[in-house]
């Protein structure tokens, strides 16, 4: 990641970015990215415990990021965390939702046909990615309703518009995800300020600790049979990159 390229190109002085899901692979790269172009960043995350190495890799701007332990199911986590940043920054200017993933029991295989699939893993799925998009984007999109201005920007995916083969929730889940960012885009600007824009980017395959399973072999840390598949049909030959995304988050 060049921030200095990034600096170049973008200026969040004086604004805040509240991250959920910043603690995680692509949100703690785009945290990374926000606070180098100045921005103040809240990382809220239920796992907190690769913030320090974030905070390494920013240096001297650490100063700019905060850290709240929150859960993106639960309104009143979301408000306290909200009221913290407030305390810390003064406002929140823009919401970004990374919060999101899949679980293995919610995936097929050759040992859990999707007749088998639990409801309670593919409830798991379809309430972190939509519900941990909405709640979220109710508390924070309240905030910028009030003062008639804000951004917020949630994460899809590729599988929202070509599904996979064995992640069945994700996508519908994802699917959901992009529904509801055109609604809320409609809907801030109709009924509050057409200055507040609701957008989503939709990544195709990155690495993260929820996938890692179905694209390497644990054992070996070879591709696994999936993971190689889908390098072939990859035309970049390889798996993304957290600052790939970058340009585009920023923008």
């Amino acid at each position: 990641m060049d921030l200095s390229e990034l600096t170049r190109l973008y200026d969040f002085t004086g604004q805040t970015v509240a991250v959920t899901g910043g603690a995680g692979v692509l949100g703690g790269d785009i945290a990374c990215a926000l606070a180098g172009c100045g921005a103040n960043v809240a990382i809220l995350d239920r796992v907190l415990e690769p913030v320090p190495g974030i905070l390494e890799r920013l240096g001297p701007r650490a100063s700019q990021v905060m850290a709240v332990s929150c859960d993106v199911l639960d309104v009143e986590s979301l408000r306290q965390a909200a009221a913290a940043v407030v305390t810390k920054f003064g406002a929140v200017d823009c919401l970004l939702n990374a919060a999101g993933g899949n679980k293995p029991q919610a995936t097929t295989s050759p040992k859990l046909s999707f007749f088998d699939l639990p409801a309670d893993a593919l409830r798991w799925v379809f309430d972190l990615n939509i519900l941990g998009t909405m709640l979220p984007c109710q508390v924070f999109g309240k905030m910028m309703a009030e003062k008639e201005t804000g951004t917020i920007l949630n994460i899809s995916s590729m599988n929202s518009f070509r599904p996979l083969t064995r992640i069945p929730a994700y996508s519908a889940a994802k699917a959901g995800v992009s529904n509801f960012t055109q609604w809320l885009a409609v809907h801030m600007a109709q009924e509050y300020s057409p200055r507040i824009r609701v957008n989503a980017i939709a990544p195709g395959f990155f690495v993260t600790v929820q996938n890692k399973f179905l694209l390497y072999d644990e054992q070996s840390g070879q591709l696994t049979p999936r993971g190689q598949s889908i390098i072939n049909h990859t035309p970049m030959g390889r798996f993304g990159k957290g600052e790939d995304l970058l340009g585009t988050v920023l923008w």
